[in-house]
Order: C-alpha cells, then sequence, then structure tokens
C-alpha cells in the first residue's frame, strides 16, 4: 500500500498499519479489491497475503528498472495469478535523477508487460515521475503486438519511436499520449495516423 506525500514521492505504510492491513483487513475484503495502489516495499507482502479475484488494476509506484524487470521474471509473485486478469497497468519507474533517463532496459519492461499481461487495455508508464524514463526503440525495436491495448502513455524518446509504436502493433489502440524528447524536422509523413494532437 502506498502513502502518497506529494505527487513525487511514495513511502511505504509503517509495519505495523501495514501488518494490519495484510493480515486483518484484506481478508476480509479481498472479493472487492479491484485495484491496488503498491510501492516497492510493501508490494510483495500485499499480493501474497491473499488472492483477489476481481483485481483488474495494478499501479506500482517508484520502482527501480532493475526490481520491475525482476518482478516480471518472477513467476511465483504475480504474473502467473493475475496475468489474464489485469486490464490497466501503471508503473512509475524511478530514475537515477538524470533528465532524459534512456537505457536498454525499458523497451525490455515493455515487452515484459506485453507478454504478461495478456488481457491489457489500459498502459501508463511514468506518469508521476519528475524524472521521465524515455522508450527508445532505435537499437532494439521490441516486436510486441496487442489486439487488447486501447489506451497508451509513454514517455518517447524522438518521434520516429511514436511512428514505430503506430505502426500497426496496437490495432486497437484509441488513446495515445506520448510525451516526446526530441523532434526532428525531417519528419516521416504517415498516411496511416488519423489524428495527431
Amino acid at each position: 500500500m502506498a502513502r502518497p506525500l506529494s505527487i513525487y514521492f511514495t513511502y511505504p505504510l509503517p509495519d505495523p498499519m501495514l501488518d494490519r492491513f495484510c493480515f486483518q483487513i484484506l481478508p476480509e475484503i479481498h472479493e472487492k479489491v479491484k485495484r491496488l495502489d503498491l510501492e516497492l516495499l510493501s508490494m510483495e507482502r500485499i499480493l501474497r497475503c491473499t488472492n483477489y479475484p476481481n483485481l483488474s488494476e495494478i499501479t506500482l509506484y517508484n520502482i527501480e528498472i532493475e526490481r520491475a524487470l525482476q518482478l516480471f521474471s518472477d513467476e511465483s509473485l504475480f504474473i502467473s495469478t493475475y496475468k489474464n486478469q489485469i486490464s490497466l497497468f501503471v508503473i512509475d519507474i524511478r530514475s537515477n535523477g538524470e533528465r532524459d533517463t534512456i537505457t536498454d532496459e525499458n523497451p525490455l519492461l515493455f515487452t515484459y508487460i506485453f507478454n504478461t499481461f495478456t488481457n491489457l487495455q489500459i498502459l501508463d508508464i511514468g506518469p508521476y515521475s519528475i524524472w521521465h524514463q524515455y522508450l527508445s526503440f532505435d537499437i532494439s525495436p521490441p516486436n510486441v503486438i496487442s489486439s487488447t491495448l486501447l489506451e497508451l502513455h509513454v514517455n518517447l524518446n524522438n518521434f520516429s519511436d511514436c511512428l514505430y509504436l503506430l505502426d500497426g502493433h496496437f490495432n486497437q489502440l484509441r488513446i495515445f499520449h506520448a510525451n516526446i524528447e526530441k523532434i526532428t524536422s525531417n519528419l516521416v509523413n504517415n498516411n496511416k495516423v488519423a489524428y495527431f494532437a
């Protein structure tokens, strides 16, 4: 469970409060839980303390890219349990403090997310960080295709990354929010895009 102190920082609940939440409250209401907003330190305890048959939305706050990659490679945590249930996934990657962080791990995480959540309809990567994690597909573009994704919010390095995502990878996509770091003057005219705002 997360206790937001501001838009940019999320801190874990104190241990006594988290214990009560995991051992008393969640077991009583687990069937009614549709959304979980979690931070790294309490995430595992909350996901393992009970099952959530109606869980369809997860937000992960302030998570390091390396830990996020481990999370998606750990079949025992929530991947095998909730992979078909999650329709909305928000992940806020903790940056190392550099303004325009681009790493090879970002496209890998992007791929893991789509390979994991088979019914994903809404994906939002990095909405709360003041230091954006930018995705770039220039070096190693992932082979990601989703017929369920309806809405995508993402930070991209350049306009060609935007065109890459809009080039038939998400045939049901209706809403696309992109924060693009660089737009150069040599843009490619793409007639497949119906509307850009």
